[in-house]
């Protein structure tokens, strides 16, 4: 790297005016190799040395705000080294040499990683230097294989298999036995709950109990709260009541290492995790860490800086062709989407990845990360557009870069590859009917339906913002260390306010908070007689659920459907074609206790798979209908089958229950159980 770093600074001082590493009277071109070469030397021991000492000092930085100090950082150490270069001739203004060191780090941090790729033993040399220098401080790893369980957000089984066969995704093909290889991996599709969201799915995996989790946001009526899934305080609240219903900390517990996810599964080591991001910095807050051991190495920062104005620049390349092009459906995609898109595809992508690797290089147990960048792009662009197919091979490579880490770390491990749901695709409810599902239930109830309903898109519900953006918005606010609340999202309805509409993708919630209980569908038609009539009937409306005093749950559809809980299988009436998974996901969540008042369940085609999102989002998830209910579980054939021939794999909870089972196969953390739980698992 020194070589290459001394190379570079002499093609620079050749280029830029301002940048000279000779006297004004010119020297030999041996004297100038020499001051090329100790300046290099200078800057990479500064950088070596200096760098980690100013992260370290630099921790009450935003994470992100710490990304761009970077360039600055690293220009002053250039500065530095030419002012103690032994020879005295180099000199550089301050902008040239932002711009020189920045270019040095870059193609150091190049030259290495094509090196590693070329050369085998030359990466297994800086992977083996990497695994002794974080093992120094470590106790020495346990015998027994070590489990990597990798999150790739939003990816449905069909979207997987689909870019298996298109060549997108090399590396998920060989562990599957393209091309007449032996098979290193087992595909299993498995069904979410009623909410295919994260917050739901995630909560169920890492923590064993997603209960009284209907959607991705709701109004709770005791504490007049509305809980948000990817809120810090309402993740936090909501893995407290988790460990509360399971009586254990979670599938990480032991030696476990959670990374860029919302819910921390028990694990000693967290980053990026959100349900810790609003405690006080500690030796228990580590949720922006995994940032600033990322960015301690100066070349990792600037390769990420430089990849994510590219990707902002793809971002608006692409939007701006669809928009040309009139594509449909199609959602806007301006203001800070395109670094929001870049934040999640690029910064997040290599920081949870370098977190991930570490913590295989340290040989811990069991290790759990989220990549969100698939999710955040199909929202927007469509889950089987070209943009998250080109999403989809960049998450292939980083499944290969760790793969190959784990070919270096001091113990076998297990890769484990799953989603926690898929997406749907189909335009938004408002892009079809001129209104929302808000002013839809304000136009059921007398109230007045303001003019702007039928011309503008509903970014707002009924109280306050409503984001299309989810995991990827919320991880952009911790690393900015924002407030933990946006305006409007932390809101307690008073007794006396308008209904509260929620929206989660194709699933919607309406409440009254002035009822401090579940109205029934009696109480309902009392007050307002048109509301369930006018939701029931709209077009674009699949079906609802509401309490009733004489049947205890109901699901209402067109034309006077009306079905009790106890008699749907799904086969019939308003469930019709939802699939038959879908009776028993809508009788779990009547049990909840913060259900809301009115669950609406929008429009869905089982022929071309569409839906209907109550948000800005052309491909949604939160509810019933298609491929957003139906994510995967990719697990090594060393492995037991996560369920029998034959069976079904449903629900969150029972995919905890699958990956502990692994666990205990391999000896690794025992997560404390009930005999009737060991029974059950």
């Amino acid at each position: 790297m020194w070589a290459v770093s001394t190379v570079t600074m002499l093609v620079l001082a050749g280029l830029l005016p301002d940048f000279q590493l000779q006297s004004p009277d010119g020297d030999s071109a041996t004297r100038i190799a020499m001051t090329a070469a100790l300046g290099a030397g200078a800057f990479g021991v500064l950088s070596a040395v200096v760098w980690p000492l100013l992260v370290r000092l630099l921790l009450l930085v935003p994470a992100l705000v710490l990304g761009l100090l970077v360039f600055f950082l690293n220009g002053s150490l250039l500065l530095v080294a030419l002012r103690i270069n032994p020879s005295g001739q180099s000199e550089a203004a301050p902008e040239t040499a932002v711009i020189v060191a920045a270019v040095m780090s870059a193609v150091a941090s190049a030259t290495g990683g094509a090196l590693a790729v070329r050369d085998d033993d030359a990466y297994r040399h800086r992977l083996s230097r990497l695994a002794i220098r974080r093992r120094r401080s470590q106790p020495p790893c346990r015998a027994t294989p070590g489990t990597v369980f990798l999150q790739l957000d939003g990816v449905g089984h069909d979207v997987l298999t689909a870019a298996v066969a298109k060549g997108l995704m090399p590396t998920v093909a060989g562990w599957l036995g393209a091309g007449g290889a032996q098979p290193t991996h087992r595909l299993t599709p498995w069904r979410t709950d009623w909410s295919s969201q994260t917050g739901a799915s995630q909560l169920g995996i890492l923590h064993g109990s997603n209960f009284d989790v209907p959607a991705f946001r709701w109004y709770e009526k005791d504490s007049r709260e509305v809980m948000v899934c990817n809120r810090p305080t309402s993740a936090a609240e909501l893995q407290r009541r988790a460990v509360e219903r399971t009586a254990d900390g979670g599938l990480l517990s032991l030696d476990g290492a959670s990374r860029g996810n919302l819910f921390g599964g028990g694990a000693d080591e967290q980053a990026l995790v959100l349900s810790i991001a609003t405690r006080r910095r500690g030796r228990e807050n580590r949720s922006r860490a995994g940032y600033f051991a990322y960015f301690a190495d100066p070349a990792n920062a600037v390769r990420t800086a430089l990849s994510f104005f590219a990707e902002v620049g793809r971002e608006i390349g692409q939007s701006t062709a669809a928009r040309l092009r009139r594509q449909r459906p199609r959602v806007k995609r301006g203001g800070l989407y395109p670094f929001v898109r870049a934040f999640a595809t690029v910064v997040e992508r290599d920081v949870v990845v370098a977190a991930v690797m570490g913590d295989l290089l340290v040989g811990r147990t069991a290790v759990y990360a989220d990549l969100v960048a698939y999710d955040e792009v199909a929202h927007h662009s469509g889950p089987h557009s070209r943009d998250a197919d080109k999403v989809l091979q960049r998450l292939d490579r980083a499944l290969a870069l760790i793969e190959k880490a784990a070919e270096h770390a001091p113990r076998q491990y297990r890769i484990v590859v799953l989603s926690d749901h898929g997406q749907s695709p189909g335009e938004t409810f408002h892009t079809r009917y001129g209104l929302g599902l808000g002013d839809l239930v304000r136009a059921g109830c007398g109230l007045h339906v303001p003019r702007r309903a039928m011309g503008v898109p509903p970014r707002v519900k009924q109280w306050g913002s409503t984001h299309s953006g989810t995991e990827a918005r919320a991880a952009v606010r911790a690393a900015l260390r924002r407030p933990v609340e946006e305006r409007g999202e932390k809101h307690r309805p008073t007794r006396h306010s308008e209904p509260v509409v929620l929206a989660s993708g194709n699933l919607g919630l309406v409440s009254f908070p002035d009822v401090p209980h579940r109205m029934t569908r009696e109480e309902l038609d009392a007050r307002h007689p048109a509301l369930l009539t006018t939701l029931a009937n709209h077009p674009g409306i699949g079906f609802l659920l509401v309490r009733s005093e004489e049947h205890g749950g109901v699901v209402l559809g067109a034309y006077g459907a009306e079905i009790p809980l106890d008699r749907l299988d799904g086969h019939a009436g308003p469930l019709a074609g939802f699939g038959a998974g879908a009776a028993g996901a809508v009788r779990r969540t009547h049990s909840f206790p913060h259900t809301a008042d009115i669950m609406v369940n929008s429009w869905y085609d089982p022929e071309s798979g569409e839906v209907l999102a109550f948000e800005e989002q052309i491909g949604s998830h939160g509810g019933l209908g298609g491929a957003q209910g139906r994510p995967f579980l990719l697990s090594p054939v060393c492995v037991s089958e996560p369920v029998a021939e034959g069976e079904e794999l449903v629900g969150a909870e029972a995919v905890h229950g699958v990956l502990r089972r692994w666990l205990r196969e391999a000896d690794g953390p025992q997560v404390p159980l009930s005999a009737e739980g060991e029974r059950a698992a």
